[in-house]
């Protein structure tokens, strides 16, 4: 039976829920038309390739503005529907802020190869491969960036761009035939929410040079780049073609000394 509060208990329930939330909620970032509110740490064991491993979970939300405390904050979502909205997140493994060498992955979600390991892109591979990378050095941390499917285009947009690659189109036609840009990816919040956790340098793992410049951009000190290829079949051999060919992503090339 499931047990009915009445409001006094209803409201002692949310005021001790407030109590337990608001250390661990914390605005990190506010400008004229922006709020950035980042939630964490929370442990989160992981089942990485039949091993359980602890990393620490945080989760960030873009608001129009900011609030008087944390209480209206939770007060104001309540009455929204996140669940239609996306949100991204972070996992953070070891002593990211302090530790000396820390390996960062900006990964863009991936419904399809991510949840259900399509092969038709690499993109499953990368991300659990970037984890075993991060743990094997002991500090880094993995953003998992919600509103990146299809390089920003969406869920049922990518789906439409996958009809057109089966007819001969490859990823970029695809996109632009659609009505959008190639790529039209921001890591303007994920950078935020690095700078807030980490201000020593980072080794960033990623084939994608703008990802790359855009860390640079923002002042971050970028010490080597980390290639992470693999899982190539005749599946996606076009996919990762073009990423090289069209996207100009780099394959196993390191950064040349300190930058």
């Amino acid at each position: 039976m499931v047990k009915k509060w009445n409001n006094k208990e209803e409201n002692t329930l949310k005021e001790i829920a407030v109590e337990l939330l608001k250390e661990r909620i914390k605005l990190i970032d506010q400008t004229d038309n922006r709020a950035l509110y980042l939630v964490g740490p929370i442990k989160l064991p992981v089942n990485l390739e039949g091993n359980t491993v602890i990393f620490q979970w945080y989760s960030w939300l873009n608001t129009e503005s900011s609030f008087d405390n944390q209480e209206q904050l939770i007060e104001q979502l309540a009455k929204s529907n996140l669940a239609d909205m996306q949100q991204s997140s972070v996992l953070v493994y070891g002593d990211f802020s302090e530790s000396t060498e820390a390996l960062i992955r900006m990964h863009s979600i991936c419904h399809t190869g991510d949840i259900f390991g399509s092969k038709r892109c690499d993109c499953g591979f990368q991300l659990k491969k970037a984890m075993q990378l991060i743990v094997e050095n002991g500090s880094g941390a993995l953003f998992y960036l919600a509103n990146h499917e299809g390089r920003g285009i969406g869920l049922f947009s990518k789906a439409m761009a996958y009809i057109l690659q089966e007819n001969g189109y490859d990823t970029v036609d695809a996109n632009i035939a659609l009505g959008f840009e190639d790529d039209k990816r921001s890591y303007e919040e994920a950078i935020t929410v690095l700078q807030y956790l980490r201000k020593k340098p980072v080794t960033l793992i990623t084939n994608n040079p703008k990802k790359l410049e855009a860390l640079e951009r923002s002042g971050l000190f970028v010490t080597d780049r980390l290639s992470l290829w693999g899982d190539v079949s005749v599946y996606n051999e076009n996919y990762l073609n073009t990423k090289m060919n069209r996207s100009g992503h780099m394959k196993g090339e390191a950064l040349s000394g300190t930058r």
